[in-house]
Formats: C-alpha cells, sequence, structure tokens
C-alpha cells in the first residue's frame, strides 16, 4: 500500500460550487470485490466525464466506512475511523444511520454531477445499494435556507490543508481525511415566524452582513457559541465544511441543510457535535436544533488518491471476517502510530458552515 507524507489527497479542498451530489451506500453480501474494482476507475471515470465540460470542474471525493474497511481490505486500519457515534442530548438526539460508502460529487452544474453519479451507480448495480441521496445547490450568495450565509469561517490555504490531512501522526494513511455526513431537515416555517433578531441570536451572527455578534451579546446557547473549539493550547481547532441546501416539493415537501464536514481528525467534529446536541454546559442545546433536526449520521475515511487507485490486498475469509480480528488489527496498529498533540487544529462545526 502506497504511503508516506507527500501522498496527493482527493479533492477535498475544492472550493465551494453551485451544484453537489451527496451518495450514502451500503455494500450489499458479496459486493465487496464489485467495489474494490470501481475505487481505481473513479477517477478514470471523473475525467471521461469532466472533460465534456472542463469548465464545470468536476471531482469526486470518496469515503469508506468502519465496517465497510474490513470487508474490503486486509492490514491496518486508519488510527481514527470508527462507526459515527449518536449523540443524544436532553432533547436533540444525532442518529447513527449506515453508511458503507461516501461519494461527493461536486460541479459548476448539476448535469455533470448526474451524469457521474448515474456511472457510479450503474457499476454498483447489485453490490451496493444507494441509502441517501441529496442534490446539493447554491442557494443566492452562499445562504443556507434559514437564510445566513454558509461557509465563511472555513479556513484558507495552509490552514485548510492543515485542519483536513492527516500527517505523520498515521503515516500508512497520510494525505488522507475523515468526514462526517448529516442531513438535517428545516421547520421553514416556525424559523421564518422569528424575527430577524430572535434568528440572529440563534445562529450568533447578523443575518444580512453575515458579522459575528459579540462576545457581550452573543446568547450561550447561540451555534457560534457552541461550535467553536479549541485545544489545549488555545488554539481555535477547525474543520472544512462544504455544506449545501437541498429540497423537495413531493408530498409535504422536505428541505435542509446537508452537512458534510472534512477533517484530519473526527475528534473535533464530534466534540462540535456534543456541544451542540448535549450543550457546554450541558443542557444548553444550540437554539437551532429548535427548528433543523437531524435525520442521518455518518463517519467516512477518504483514503489518499494513490490508495484509491492501488488498493490495499483484499482480506482473506479469516484474516478480515470477525469484528475481534479487526479489533486485534486496530490496536497492532494504533500501538505504532503517535497521537496528535491538537495544535494543529480543526475549527467550528459549522452545521451549516458559515457561522
Amino acid at each position: 500500500m502506497p504511503s508516506g507524507p507527500a501522498l496527493q489527497s482527493q479533492a477535498v479542498l475544492t472550493p465551494l460550487t453551485s451544484a453537489a451530489i451527496f451518495l450514502v451506500l451500503t455494500i450489499d453480501p458479496g459486493g465487496e470485490q464489485a467495489v474494490r474494482d470501481l475505487l481505481p476507475d473513479l477517477a478514470g471515470l471523473r475525467r471521461a466525464v469532466g472533460f465534456r465540460a472542463p469548465e464545470g470542474g468536476l471531482t469526486c471525493v470518496a469515503g469508506i466506512g468502519s465496517d465497510a474497511w474490513d470487508r474490503l481490505f486486509a492490514g491496518p486500519r486508519p488510527a481514527g475511523l470508527h462507526p459515527f457515534r449518536e449523540v443524544a442530548g436532553a432533547r436533540h438526539r444525532a442518529p447513527a444511520t449506515p453508511g458503507d460508502l461516501l461519494l461527493h460529487l461536486r460541479a459548476a452544474r448539476m448535469d455533470l454531477c448526474f451524469e457521474l453519479a448515474g456511472q457510479l451507480t450503474r457499476r454498483l448495480a447489485g453490490a451496493a445499494t444507494v441509502v441517501d441521496a441529496a442534490h446539493g445547490f447554491r442557494y443566492f450568495d452562499d445562504r443556507d435556507l434559514l437564510g445566513f450565509v454558509d461557509g465563511t469561517e472555513n479556513p484558507e490555504g495552509r490552514a485548510a490543508a492543515e485542519a483536513v490531512t492527516v500527517g505523520a501522526e498515521d503515516r500508512g494513511f497520510a494525505g488522507g481525511s475523515y468526514v462526517i455526513v448529516q442531513k438535517y431537515l428545516h421547520d421553514l416555517a416556525a424559523w421564518n415566524a422569528l424575527p430577524v433578531e430572535q434568528q440572529e441570536r440563534a445562529v450568533g451572527r447578523t443575518k444580512l452582513a453575515d458579522v459575528e455578534l459579540d462576545d457581550a451579546v452573543k446568547p450561550p446557547d447561540s451555534h457560534v457559541a457552541l461550535t467553536g473549539v479549541t485545544g489545549p493550547d488555545g488554539r481555535e481547532r477547525q474543520i472544512m465544511r462544504f455544506n449545501m441546501p437541498f429540497g423537495s416539493f413531493e408530498g409535504e415537501g422536505e428541505s435542509g441543510t446537508y452537512f458534510i464536514g472534512y477533517a484530519r481528525t473526527p475528534e473535533v467534529t464530534e466534540e462540535m457535535l456534543r456541544n451542540m446536541f448535549v450543550g457546554r454546559p450541558p443542557g444548553t442545546h444550540d437554539r437551532l436544533l429548535d427548528f433543523s433536526t437531524a435525520v442521518t449520521g455518518s463517519l467516512y475515511f477518504v483514503p489518499a488518491a494513490a490508495l484509491l487507485d492501488d488498493p490495499p490486498p483484499a482480506p482473506s475469509p479469516s484474516a478480515g471476517g470477525t469484528a475481534a480480528e479487526a479489533v486485534t488489527r486496530t490496536a497492532a496498529h494504533a500501538a505504532t502510530v503517535s497521537v496528535p498533540d491538537g495544535s494543529l487544529a480543526i475549527g467550528s462545526l459549522k452545521r451549516t458552515p458559515a457561522r
């Protein structure tokens, strides 16, 4: 398996686009080989579709879930890879839902995303099942459906790369990243009934100008107050959010924000979620959750591009077949890597990425 600190990452740091498709799939029994066969072809399929309209900037990022990793690959695992952990507060819950494979497709045009999504799902027909899909779109000046600008707090340049890219702390998986996805459904009728001043206090930013409220007036249960996370050194820990609005008018209709947060370690995003749903201190849950309900939640490792091009060997029937053996492999790998000291950080979960 390729390794080394200079490995090329997947296209995680592509700027926010006008269109995106988020696909979460589970691998059917016996479908492992078809998934393994697809991984080295992802780059070529993306190029084939993107070549038709190069100005569209089509990208595809693939993430692999914890259970699927042991079904697909022998050998060590990424040090931080584990199933998404449900977070339950006194009033709100972030559920854990099934997901073995995440495909995050982005472009300036939806037709490019749609074409590539069709090619990928046809390749996986009979081997993997789409259990969740969302078509994201740009909403005016990068706002979410709640009316607030989404994404202004993402780090930039070198700070962005440091926030999302695994390094020497897990050398065998350097160049990779972790990603957590959640689908949030909004109660827009209740939200829009609030005066703008109350909406701003719930978010922690002004609605029109997108300026963070002063600490003296920012409520402790506002989204901004609860999603700021600092490390032991006092520095803000950052993640990259590429959230997008989605919606449908079928039946009663549903609309909301698809949260997707990339990080060097999942620990930071998980801390943000605990703050949101449990509170900091407990009992001060994120006020936005009174209007926005999490209905999905899953966690994936995003390997470096070289690992997708040349995946690790498939597990033998005995080597990868039991949970106990998987735990043994994970423990052995963890003993060989250093623990991050938190100094490179990962920053405010903006479930709607711009708080």
